[in-house]
């Protein structure tokens, strides 16, 4: 007894000592535990890292191997595009089908232009496989030729267009006497309204209003006023008036300004009537068109 007693009785100053052995190995037992931690979390912080340093570097190498693996087209003669070739340059089925059926004629494809007119493909893919079409040197010699010449011709033609405007003097200044390169003197009338203006002056037997330049078919307000700066009526024209109690329903249809349904009117008046007094009667037919009264009397008189 007194035995064990030796070895578990302490006094004060022993207890002291063992509570101070614990504390110390606690302290030391917790940096041990916190140091290893730490560590661990600063490798995994740089291993993470160093594995999306190396994943970037995968991911760049299979880029340029997909690339790689891209065919790479070279300048080729458009003419003999298969249809796999047409694929790959991005080519509807539709416009494969239409360059082929060009081919089986025998006929060739000799520029880009050309190519777009068989095939129908849109400006964006032209612009984009064209730098690539390779045509026989002599089909280019031709082509630069082609080109040469129609700048030559147009050149030619302007310097002719020019030098004819500023050398050409009108006929006269008279629109019932003016002709087609009188008209055509104005910048803005074309030869196709000059001409359209002559006939419609022959239709009416001459203007006796400056107004009735309005009435040709087409024409614009700009283009009249135009026209009337430098033309005039200075001489009217001698219409042979016909008398509208004899005339025949088909010579009065022929009359500018009076269509059938009012061709229709004034019989039935005239019927009615036996007999028109004054040509101003027609005023008083139901629906006459009171705004061409003065342009339809000018082929029409009562006797």
């Amino acid at each position: 007894m007194n035995l064990f007693k030796s070895h578990f009785w302490y006094n004060k100053n022993q207890r002291n000592g063992i509570f101070l052995l614990l504390i110390i190995i606690v302290v030391l037992q917790i940096i041990i535990f916190k140091t290893p931690f730490s560590t661990n979390n600063t490798l995994t912080n740089v291993d993470s890292l160093e594995r999306i340093a190396f994943q970037k570097q995968i991911d760049s190498l299979k880029a340029i191997a997909i690339k790689s693996r891209k065919p790479k087209i070279f300048p080729f003669n458009p003419n003999y595009i298969t249809d796999f070739k047409g694929e790959q340059l991005g080519m509807s089925t539709t416009e494969i089908d239409k360059l082929l059926t060009f081919r089986k004629t025998g006929k060739f494809i000799n520029s880009k232009e050309d190519f777009k007119k068989v095939t129908g493909v849109s400006d964006s893919l032209l612009y984009a496989i064209a730098p690539l079409f390779k045509f026989p040197d002599w089909v280019v010699e031709r082509n630069r030729n082609i080109n040469k010449s129609k700048k030559i011709k147009l050149n030619e033609q302007f310097n002719k267009e020019a030098n004819t405007e500023a050398s050409f003097t009108v006929s006269t200044y008279d629109i019932n006497k003016v002709n087609q390169q009188d008209l055509m003197s104005l910048n803005i009338v074309d030869a196709k309204m000059a001409e359209r203006i002559i006939k419609y002056r022959s239709k009416l037997q001459g203007f006796t209003f400056e107004s009735q330049l309005y009435e040709v078919f087409n024409i614009k307000e700009n283009q009249v006023k135009t026209i009337l700066k430098t033309f005039k009526i200075f001489e009217k024209p001698k219409i042979k008036k016909l008398n509208i109690n004899t005339i025949e329903f088909k010579q009065l249809l022929k009359i500018p300004y009076i269509d059938y349904e009012l061709c229709k009117k004034i019989f039935d008046y005239r019927d009615e009537v036996s007999e028109l007094q004054n040509i101003v009667e027609l005023k008083n037919i139901k629906d006459f068109p009171l705004n061409k009264y003065d342009r339809i009397t000018l082929y029409l008189l009562a006797k």
